[in-house]
């Protein structure tokens, strides 16, 4: 629902109003009680975005599913070297063995 702004002749008092669009334009001015307002055009609203929004990461390929549900039951994440597609397994042997080196150093 967008915010309106509004104008009285009588008064000369301005402010906002949050109503719908299907809603008739208000005509009382809650200052002075008078039928003498005007809805202002204003430049309009930015647009606002709330809430967690959208990315690009939102809509993953199914290998990346994979790999995360992969990496969520290991319980350790997995590495490029390890997720990326490889023919002879080579790829994945050398990151097992820099993980065990790293783990007794």
């Amino acid at each position: 629902m967008p915010t309106y702004d509004y104008h009285c002749d009588a008064c000369n008092h301005e402010f906002e109003l949050f109503h719908s669009i299907k809603d008739d334009p208000a005509k009382k001015c809650p200052e002075c009680g008078k039928n003498k307002l005007r809805r202002l055009i204003g430049p309009g609203a930015a647009i606002v975005f709330k809430g967690s929004g959208f990315y690009t990461t939102d809509y993953r390929s199914e290998s990346y599913k994979k790999a995360a549900a992969a990496e969520k039951s290991n319980g350790a994440p997995a590495s490029k070297d390890a997720s990326a597609s490889n023919t002879n397994g080579k790829a994945a042997e050398g990151t097992k063995k820099k993980k065990e080196k790293a783990a007794k150093e």
